[in-house]
């Protein structure tokens, strides 16, 4: 249809972006999908192999039901129907890394269809459907890098082979690559939420697959895609689609044609090259695994799963909003992650002050997790510690500067905040008497700054105060310091 249009016509119809994902999800078990084989990211390589994933010959596959557990859970987070009856298919295909030369994998009878998730945007909410979650196992890696082989030699590393996965495949219900962003991240989300995936994209525990056209805004039918691959991060995937899609444009305007291909982003030079022509579907002969039983799941086992599973983070979201009085942003913050929203929960049964606390998970914590590069859950501050040292801001017994240094070393080693300003002497100074003295020395060791107050340059007195704090190694009362230095600088205006 847009082929037939001519140039004139094509700039006067603006496109319509058309995207859908498939996302290839490693499941958290400890061991693979068929085998006993551990599933640890790491090991050297052929070690976590057996018969089974090798696909050597007489050997038959047992299903690992914490599999089928863990999918449930993801279909039931995305609003799926979950399949009373699925099955296992052989996919075939050859490739270097696949050693039984198919991957079993589920075809016609998934285990979840019609899910779907909602996404944030601009302040509105967008839900994106999901066409089916199905299980699968994963394939080997084939190492290229050069300190293990020549030029022209390729390793294989079969490791990964039998690592059990979900196929998240959307519906092409994204109308940009932000939307595309967006919902990788809620899903990401959802996966850690559920406990059911690292969602390690560098270590390949989760990889995306990107279908993009373009059509004419108003027309029903799709426009022919492109397949783009090789995305290691959700903004890759952001911009390899921007990059597709202006690939795309251009060849429309010029009354080019779209081939049906499959593409790689090359993430180093910012572009797309194409891997391999793809104008029809591949064969890939499905047919019922006869080694494996269908996958028969009653009523009982789906609603044990969602009796158990945690509050996810949409909602949690929303609940901190109206439960703690939070903004938006914060609540956002604080529900990225399932471990940051429990830390932030049991630090408010201790802390009425919801928004100073947020502040400071979202300030303090957040800062030192990302230096150290920890996750909240290895961290040695625990909420009673935060809350203590808020408390000591509260009680006058330290000031907010005093408290940050504290900070670190309550996460550096753990100890309580009242006995790291017992042991440094870090109370804070609040006798009036002391500090007046201390304000008059600042006030006279700096005649010029004091000419220039009295001139009418009253930010100064943020020098003054700087001084003073200075002077008190930063442990005095900044509120009665504001006070003393401007009744003393008053009085030196005369």
């Amino acid at each position: 249809m847009i082929l037939n249009l001519t140039l004139g016509v094509l700039k006067l119809m603006p496109f319509e972006i058309v995207i859908g994902l498939e996302v290839h999800a490693q499941l958290s078990t400890g061991s693979k999908i068929f085998c006993s084989c551990s599933t640890e990211f790491g090991a050297p390589p052929n070690t976590h192999v057996c018969p089974v994933c090798m696909g050597l010959p007489g050997v038959l596959p047992v299903l690992n039901k914490k599999v089928v557990d863990y999918a449930i859970r993801m279909g039931i987070a995305t609003n799926c129907t979950i399949s009373q009856h699925s099955v296992f298919a052989r996919k075939n295909y050859f490739y270097p890394d696949l050693p039984k030369g198919y991957q079993i994998s589920q075809y016609e009878e998934p285990l979840c269809e019609n899910g779907s998730i909602e996404i944030e945007m601009d302040g509105h909410l967008k839900r994106i459907g999901i066409t089916r979650i199905h299980i699968e196992e994963d394939a080997g890696k084939s190492v290229h890098a050069e300190e293990f082989v020549s030029k022209n030699e390729t390793l294989v590393d079969l490791n990964r082979c039998g690592v059990p996965l979900i196929e998240i495949v959307s519906e092409p219900d994204m109308r940009s690559p932000r939307e595309a962003y967006l919902y990788l991240s809620a899903l990401k989300q959802i996966l850690a939420y559920l406990e059911i995936s690292d969602c390690n994209m560098e270590e390949g525990s989760l990889r995306c697959d990107a279908n993009v056209s373009l059509r004419l805004t108003g027309a029903k039918a799709l426009g022919v895609k492109t397949e783009v691959k090789n995305m290691n991060s959700f903004h890759g995937v952001e911009k390899a689609l921007e990059y597709e899609i202006e690939r795309q444009k251009e060849i429309l305007l010029k009354e080019g044609k779209i081939t049906q291909q499959t593409m790689l982003w090359n993430a180093r030079e910012g572009k797309i090259v194409p891997m391999r022509s793809k104008e029809e579907a591949h064969d890939y002969r499905y047919f019922p695994e006869p080694d494996l039983v269908p996958v028969d799941v009653d009523r009982k086992w789906v609603d044990d799963i969602a009796h158990e599973l945690p509050e996810l983070p949409l909602q949690r979201k929303r609940r901190f909003i109206r439960q703690y009085s939070l903004p938006d942003y914060d609540a956002a913050v604080l529900t990225v992650s399932r471990h940051l929203a429990n830390f932030y929960e049991e630090s408010v049964k201790l802390y009425n002050d919801t928004k100073k606390l947020s502040n400071w998970v979202m300030g303090e914590m957040l800062r030192f997790l990302g230096e150290r590069k920890l996750e909240i859950q290895d961290s040695l501050i625990t909420p009673q510690n935060l809350v203590g040292l808020l408390q000591l801001v509260d009680r006058g017994t330290i000031n907010t500067g005093t408290a940050k240094s504290i900070f670190d070393e309550m996460a550096e080693t753990g100890k309580a905040p009242q006995k790291i300003v017992e042991e440094k002497g870090l109370a804070q100074v609040s006798d009036a008497s002391e500090l007046d003295a201390i304000v008059v020395e600042v006030i006279e060791a700096h005649p010029n700054e004091l000419e220039k107050y009295r001139a009418g340059k009253e930010n100064l007195i943020s020098f003054f105060m700087g001084q003073v704090m200075k002077a008190t190694r930063g442990k005095a009362n900044p509120k009665l310091v504001n006070e003393l230095l401007r009744k003393k600088l008053a009085e030196k205006r005369g």
